[in-house]
């Protein structure tokens, strides 16, 4: 919650306090000096940047840059444009009543002139909170200038003012952003006729208007975010403009496994609701994913310069839970581990997130990709922990034409049960459990463990599986 905002009302209480001009630019880095002197985050709740993005962040604000954040999507780009904010000063005074803000003791518009001339001490001041300071708009081709700088209002100019005149003018976003920061996202799908028209905002901090120069000496930052594939796909940022822009950020996908785990932890919805049951996803299966959704990254069936986003591996967690917590609903359990064959259900959470190459993009293709992703992603985890040749002999069990079908739905004590029928699978299962840290005798783990270790085996084309129907049946 905001404090309350200073004392002063009118412009003369103002002038008696102690609040001095700063400029937009120069409020964002001297809140940021305090800010790096004190050894508070830049980027609270940002993970994995704090040797790479942050640092450049921090040398654009600075130098007083404009910005464009570039990176392919799900890298936090619009998350950290929104906390940006946090480095202005709290409450900042502008002159009350007109329609731009601006600061009494520097009136940059005519407007603002005009009231401190007129009313003098008396002018009336609001203060106005940082998070009324930052205004954002997403690039589409039906953008036009008249949103963005402004047009002529007809109706003030019947009223007998003169077209030059800045009380005739019903100004659009960017100078209604004054005395603060206004973002661009998505920069390429905005109209190259558009994006010129913001090359004096960028460079002389004024606007134009139908043809009528209209000085506006704007104090704002201006900040972008752009996905490189945008410069060749559906648009692109013109050259010009680009020069304009101070620093160009580049963002990211998490550097090391560990880091996609705690950043996919904090953004889904893993805490369910009280009354329904409580769901573990043990470290191995959130690993799992977490490696399926990197190979993902350097595969080359899909299209790397639209990338996979780190959204794709939060909605993939919060499936798994989902499959685990309808078992426990429909088992009566209280409690209930999510299992390999919550895997599955993935499918669902990836499609429309992973863009294909022309030749794959087939209707079966993306599943059968993830598929595939998820079963080396397994091999990948379990290998790092354990020899598959100390396990090899449970496949032997098999030869005799045995066949063992595990439902998405069977409790953990009917899987436990289960698993008696091949002999020195519990006891192999126990062993795994402990290799990878889960507690064997946990029904919930050891189920857990059991299922994992067959997933292994088929991985290591040991077993043969079939699936289907929410169940999945191993055999030799």
């Amino acid at each position: 919650m905001p404090q309350e905002h200073p004392s002063p009302a009118t412009l003369g209480q103002l002038r008696e306090s102690a609040y001095h001009y700063r400029s937009v630019k120069q409020e964002l880095r001297e809140n940021l000096i305090d800010r790096l002197r004190s050894g508070e985050a830049i980027f609270p709740g940002i993970r994995g940047y704090d040797d790479t993005v942050v640092p450049q962040v921090t040398h654009a604000l600075l130098a007083r840059h404009d910005m464009l954040f570039l990176g392919l999507r799900g890298q936090a780009k619009t998350k950290m444009l929104r906390m940006l904010p946090g480095l202005l000063d709290e409450w900042v005074p502008i002159i009350a009543e007109i329609e731009v803000p601006d600061d009494p003791l520097q009136p940059a518009t005519q407007l603002g002139q005009r009231a401190v001339r007129e009313q003098g001490d008396d002018t009336p001041i609001r203060w106005l909170h940082r998070d009324e300071r930052y205004h954002e708009k997403l690039a589409t081709p039906d953008v036009t200038i008249a949103d963005l700088l402004g047009e002529i209002d007809i109706v003030k100019h019947a009223e007998g003012r003169h077209l030059s005149d800045e009380a005739t003018m019903h100004f659009g976003l960017i100078p209604r952003s004054n005395r603060g920061i206004f973002a661009i996202n998505e920069l390429p799908d905005l109209a190259p006729r558009i994006q010129v028209g913001l090359f004096n905002v960028l460079e002389e901090r004024d606007v134009q208007i139908r043809g009528y120069p209209i000085r506006l000496n704007l104090d704002l930052s201006l900040v972008f975010s752009a996905n490189p594939e945008d410069y060749t796909n559906r648009g692109r940022i013109v050259t010009p403009l680009k020069d304009r822009i101070g620093s160009v950020v580049r963002t990211h996908y998490p550097l090391t496994i560990a880091e996609g785990m705690h950043i996919t932890k904090e953004n889904a919805w893993v805490d369910r609701a009280a009354g329904t049951p409580g769901v573990i996803v043990p470290d191995y299966l959130h690993r799992v994913l977490e490696e399926a959704i990197s190979a993902a990254r350097s595969s080359s069936h899909i299209n790397q310069s639209s990338g996979v986003s780190v959204r794709t591996s939060v909605a993939c967690l919060e499936t798994i839970v989902s499959s685990a917590e309808r078992r426990g609903i429909l088992t009566g359990e209280s409690g209930v581990v999510a299992r390999v064959c919550d895997l599955q259900h993935v499918f669902t959470s990836t499609r429309g997130k992973i863009e294909l190459m022309m030749a794959d993009d087939s209707e079966q293709a993306e599943d059968q990709l993830v598929a595939a992703l998820l079963g080396e992603a397994v091999k990948k985890v379990v290998d790092q922990a354990a020899d598959i040749e100390a396990y090899e002999a449970l496949s032997a069990e098999f030869d005799q034409g045995l066949r063992l079908t595990i439902g998405d739905t069977a409790s953990a004590e009917e899987l436990v049960e289960s698993m008696q029928h091949v002999e020195g699978l519990s006891e192999a299962a126990k062993l795994i459990a402990k290799t990878l840290g889960m507690a064997p005798e946990d029904p919930g783990m050891l189920a857990s463990a059991g299922e994992l270790l067959l997933e292994w085996l088929y991985v290591h084309n040991r077993l043969s599986k079939h699936t289907g129907a929410g169940a999945a049946a191993y055999s030799r």
